[in-house]
C-alpha cells in the first residue's frame, strides 16, 4: 500500500507514518469487504473490537512488548514526560493510558482568545461553506448525522460552520483535554460501529467518523471566563480496539476526576476523558465565522511535498500537521467596528 506521510510542525519535515496492523486493515477493508460483508460487520462491532483491543494490548502482543525499550524508542515516548514512574509501564495498555507532565512538557498560553489542540495527534481542518478555500464535503462523515438522531438544534447552530480532526496514533498519549473554556450545554453517546481511523481505512469508507460510536459534547464559550469562540462541539469518535471512551474530568492536574455533566464549566487545557486503548479521533466543530484556524497548519495542507492516502483520495495535497494537546490551532475571530464578523 502507498505510504502516508505528515508533517511535523516544529521543524516542517515531512516525516513517513508507521501504520500500525496495515496489512491486516488493508484486507479487512478491501477483500474481507467485499467478499466476506457479514464478517466485516461482526468485526466493527463492539464486542469483536473489544475483543481485538484485549489481545493485542493486555495478552499476545502484550506478552512480547513488556518493557520493550526497543518497541518505546521506535514509537517516539518520551519517559521522561511520564507523570508515574515509568517502570510500571508493563504493558502495552499501560503505556497508551499513561498519564504525562503536560503542565511542564505540553505548556499552553493564557491568551483567552487562543483555541487548542484537545489531544497529541495529526490534524486536518475544513469548512463546511461552499464559498470557503477550505471546503470539504462528505469525506470525512456526513454532516448531518455527525450530531445523532433528533438533535436539530446543534445540525443548526453549526451550519455553514468550521471543524478540525485530529487523529490519535497508538502510540500517542490518549488523554484528551478541553479545547476551550467554557460551560457544557448537552453531553451525550451516539452508539455506532468501530471502524478502524487509518487512512486507508478511512478512504475505503466513507463517512466513517458519523457512523462510529462517539461522545458529543457541545461547550457555550460566551459566557463568563469562556473563550468567547460561540459554540464549540467536541466528538470523540471510538475506533477499532477502542473499548471505551472515559469522561474523566480533572480542573487540577488528574486530581479528583469527574464524569462531565450538562451545566458544569470547563476550563481550557484540562483533561476531559480517555480513549482505552488503541487509536481514535477528535473532531471539533465551530460556528460559523466564529475560529481562525492557525496559519502554519492552513499553509501545511497544501504543502505538495507530501504523499499521504488523503492527497491520492483528494486528487490532490491534503496534508496533516501533527500537533500537541494544548498547543494553539486557533483563534478568536476579530470584530470589526463592533458590527459583528467579517464576511
Amino acid at each position: 500500500m502507498s505510504p502516508h506521510q505528515y508533517i511535523e510542525r516544529e521543524t516542517l519535515d515531512v516525516k513517513t507514518e508507521e501504520l500500525y496492523w496495515d496489512r491486516v486493515v488493508g484486507f479487512c477493508y478491501s477483500r474481507m469487504r467485499e467478499h466476506a460483508p457479514s464478517l466485516f460487520k461482526a468485526l466493527t462491532g463492539r464486542r469483536i473490537s473489544g475483543m481485538l483491543g484485549f489481545l493485542s494490548y493486555d495478552l499476545f502482543i502484550g506478552s512480547r512488548l513488556s518493557g520493550s525499550a526497543g518497541f518505546l524508542k521506535r514509537s517516539g515516548i518520551d519517559l521522561t514526560e511520564c507523570y508515574e514512574d515509568h517502570r510500571t509501564l508493563t504493558t502495552p495498555r499501560k503505556i497508551f493510558e499513561r498519564k504525562i507532565k503536560y503542565w511542564q512538557c505540553r505548556p499552553m498560553s493564557r491568551d483567552s482568545s487562543d483555541v487548542v489542540s484537545p489531544a497529541d495527534a495529526r490534524m486536518l481542518m475544513g469548512s463546511f461553506r461552499d464559498t470557503d478555500m477550505l471546503f470539504v464535503k462528505d469525506k470525512f462523515f456526513e454532516y448531518e448525522k455527525l450530531f445523532g438522531a433528533r438533535k436539530d438544534q446543534w445540525v443548526d447552530s453549526f451550519h455553514d460552520g468550521d471543524f478540525a480532526i485530529f487523529r490519535l496514533t497508538p502510540e500517542k498519549y490518549h488523554y484528551n483535554h478541553v479545547p476551550v473554556s467554557g460551560t457544557v450545554r448537552d453531553i451525550y453517546e451516539i452508539n455506532g460501529a468501530y471502524h478502524s481511523c487509518n487512512p486507508g481505512a478511512v478512504v475505503r469508507i466513507i463517512t466513517p467518523y458519523s457512523m462510529n460510536r462517539r461522545v458529543v459534547t457541545i461547550i457555550d464559550t460566551d459566557v463568563a471566563g469562556g473563550s468567547s469562540v460561540g459554540l464549540v462541539a467536541m466528538i470523540e469518535v471510538a475506533a477499532l480496539m477502542i473499548g471505551d471512551i472515559v469522561q474523566c474530568y480533572s480542573r487540577t492536574r488528574y486530581d479528583d476526576p469527574v464524569a462531565i455533566q450538562t451545566g458544569m464549566f470547563l476550563e481550557k487545557g484540562s483533561p476531559k476523558s480517555l480513549y482505552r486503548p488503541g487509536s481514535s479521533t477528535d473532531i471539533l466543530v465551530f460556528q460559523k465565522k466564529r475560529v481562525d484556524f492557525a496559519g502554519d497548519i492552513v499553509s501545511n495542507l497544501s504543502d505538495h511535498r507530501v504523499s499521504n492516502r488523503f492527497s491520492n483520495w483528494f486528487g490532490g495535497a491534503f496534508a496533516e500537521t501533527e500537533v500537541k494537546v494544548r498547543s494553539l490551532i486557533g483563534k478568536r475571530k476579530k470584530k470589526t467596528g463592533g458590527r459583528g464578523f467579517p464576511n
